[in-house]
């Protein structure tokens, strides 16, 4: 036994000591698999399960460690830059597992049930860049939140993200991701009174430098909503995004 809430129903009926069960609270912080140090009690510290960064890893040993995490209470595990090996082998192995190819992310588990009517935009400036977007915005559903797209909206047709303008206006935050030269987040930071999340991504010609550019641009947006995260680092856009959804979203 060493998920936290199964230990203290196992004192609160009378099956453990309080002694014991702080004992085993101290003594399984996480599961050691060799490899790879499990962190079992990370969601109930934070309030979500550790998510595993799938790239460089062996499909074994991603989905090892996604099955530690569901044997020690997690109800739903995410793999990011999942090679789609992973999740074949976590289907052949019987999990419940549902594979998003465009966003490069497996899960695994049951999605929590949206419980607010607050959302999150999501908005990418080109086609191009809709993977990093969609790593954003699959992760913050799978961390509870409602998500609205708003894709190929970049700064070179302007109408097109006008035409979102309230769709926009209405979320309790936005992800941007902008490759080229970074300016649709500053455009969005103009539009809106809530965080929004600039992600630059690594497309674009010779002088991007692979997503330095935008980096660059969106680090000196004039903009005061716009904060950046790193270059295609989707995932830790749409994870700020949800916390800031859960904290202040009321819409």
């Amino acid at each position: 036994m060493t998920d936290p809430k199964c230990i203290l129903e196992a004192v609160r009926d009378g099956e453990l000591s309080v002694e014991e069960a702080e004992r085993m609270l101290r003594s399984q912080p996480y599961v050691d698999l060799g490899y790879a140090k499990v962190d079992t009690q990370r969601r109930m510290r934070q309030g979500v399960s550790e998510v595993i960064y799938g790239a460089s890893k062996t499909p074994e040993q991603s989905v090892t460690i996604a099955k530690t995490l569901l044997n020690n209470g997690s109800e739903c595990v995410m793999i990011t830059r999942c090679p789609k090996e992973a999740y074949e082998l976590a289907a052949s192995e019987g999990l419940d597992a549902d594979f998003r190819e465009e966003a490069r992310i497996c899960i695994i588990g049951k999605i929590p049930e949206k419980k607010r009517d607050s959302y999150i935009c999501v908005i990418c400036a080109g086609t191009s860049d809709i993977p990093v977007a969609e790593e954003a915005a699959v992760t913050a559903e799978v961390l509870g939140s409602n998500v609205k797209r708003s894709y190929d909206a970049g700064v070179a047709g302007i109408h097109r993200l006008l035409s979102d303008a309230d769709t926009i206006m209405g979320a309790s935050a936005v992800v941007v991701a902008a490759g080229m030269e970074g300016a649709l987040p500053s455009v969005v930071g103009g539009l809106v009174n809530v965080p929004v999340i600039a992600v630059p991504t690594s497309v674009g010609y010779g002088s991007s430098f692979e997503g330095l550019a935008a980096l660059l641009a969106m680090m000196n947006s004039c903009a005061s909503t716009v904060s950046v995260v790193n270059i295609d680092n989707g995932f830790g856009a749409g994870y700020i995004a949800s916390l800031i959804d859960k904290k202040g979203g009321s819409r």
